[in-house]
């Protein structure tokens, strides 16, 4: 958590009616500059599609009315967002359909090009009609930070207290209000979630069904038990719910205690890092200074929100490769792997900015030096890099533009990308 700054007067503290809530006005983000947390438009719904290569996706958005009802509405992580998965640092590619979600965003920084549909700026206060209500469809659609239940549940200081639960032929609904972790909220409203034999119980290093807290006597084989409140952390998701309930909350995972929800963030972790050691650190240029022949020093900030043994391995002295990427982080001039035109040169500096990093900066900056400096690392663009000590492999055809040109087609691909037989 330590380059994850904490969020200040969340409203997500229940499950209420409204999905959302906003700055006072809509926030466009500039290039260059990491855009403050409190003008970030607020809401969550539950995760319908995930185009990982170009950090889009879909999220069916809680609203006033009918969830089920509710089309998709796509989103776009910008360069420097965030996301969070079971408490640690994650890739859209890692949570799963159907979980619900905490986001953060503000209005496409730069609407014409949008890797997803650009809509008029009070979208928000809408009524989308067909009982779906108004807050579904935002136009703040470019994300800052998106989290799971447990990570914003973590980095707010709550735990969820399991009231009661009820249980019959391997399903059932518990009662549980979220509330501080440091002391309870007698105003915390209750909600009402299902659960069943695909639930997760994850307790120290094992991961159980509720068969065995029934046999344990933990849990009664039918009937109500009260729970006194017990304090877990809940992995939240969607599915269709009988008896006409449109919007109920189905619980995937419990994690009893502190150890089980630390072991699932190390495994996360240790995901991500894989991920990122394979596709290089992202960050922004912030200045260029250039020599001659070719020569320049480049000075870059990290992005945030990764874990810190990532950010270690960039050293001064060390030797690194910086590449110029689109804002989906994808690669350019790729076809031969990333490192095929990338920069090569020398790490002459590594900076930590004193004090707390803004959300969505890492507060590091490095100074690098080549002798070879490509087209795509200019003042305000995105880049990534690699220190020497990660491996060199190359990324699928879906994560780099073959000729670097960002051409529509590319972006957005059409049906000419399938082969053709």
């Amino acid at each position: 958590m330590k380059h994850l700054l904490p969020v200040l007067g969340s409203s997500f503290l229940v499950f209420g009616l409204c999905a959302a809530f906003a700055a006072d006005e809509p926030f466009r983000p500039e290039a260059g500059k990491f855009p403050p947390l409190e003008k970030a438009y607020s809401y969550r719904g539950e995760l319908v599609f995930v185009d990982h290569a170009t950090r889009r996706g879909s999220i069916r958005v809680q609203g006033s009315g009918m969830f089920f009802r509710n089309d998709p509405h796509p989103f776009a992580m910008l360069p420097y967002g965030i996301v969070r998965y079971h408490g640690a640092p994650a890739d859209l590619r890692d949570i799963p359909l159907g979980t619900v979600l905490h986001v953060r965003a503000y209005l496409p920084p730069d609407p014409k090009t949008s890797t997803v549909p650009v809509l008029p700026v009070n979208n928000k206060t809408l009524d989308a009609n067909h009982n779906r209500g108004a807050g579904i469809a935002p136009a703040e659609n470019h994300v800052l930070l998106l989290e799971d239940e447990p990570s914003h549940c973590q980095r707010e200081g709550m735990v969820w207290k399991l009231k009661e639960l009820d249980l019959k032929n391997n399903e059932g609904m518990i009662i549980a209000s979220r509330e501080p972790k440091q002391g309870g909220d007698n105003k915390a409203a209750e909600d009402k979630m299902t659960f069943d034999a695909a639930t997760r119980i994850w307790r120290g290093n094992e991961c159980l069904g509720f068969e065995d807290l029934i046999a344990q006597g933990t849990w009664p084989a039918e009937g109500k038990k009260s729970l006194g409140g017990q304090a877990v952390q809940l992995g939240i998701a969607w599915k269709p719910t009988p008896d006409g309930i449109f919007t109920r909350f189905h619980i995937s995972d419990i994690w009893l205690d502190d150890a089980a929800m630390q072991r699932s963030a190390r495994q996360q972790t240790e995901t991500h890092k894989a991920f990122i050691r394979g596709r290089w650190m992202p960050a922004w240029i912030d200045a260029v200074e250039y020599g001659k022949f070719g020569r320049a020093t480049v000075t870059a900030t990290l992005f945030g929100g990764m874990d810190a043994a990532l950010y270690a391995d960039f050293k001064k002295g060390g030797s690194a490769m910086m590449n110029a990427v689109e804002s989906t982080l994808k690669h350019t001039h790729g076809a031969y792997g990333p490192g095929h035109m990338a920069s090569r040169g020398t790490l002459k500096d590594v900076i930590k900015t004193p004090g707390d990093p803004v959300l969505g900066s890492s507060g590091i900056q490095i100074r690098f030096e080549t002798d070879l400096i490509i087209e795509g690392i200019r003042p305000s663009r995105t880049v990534r890099v690699r220190p020497d000590s990660w491996p060199l492999v190359n990324v699928p055809r879906e994560e780099y533009l073959s000729d670097g040109s960002a051409s529509i087609d590319e972006r957005f691909p059409t049906p000419a990308i399938f082969t053709k037989y």
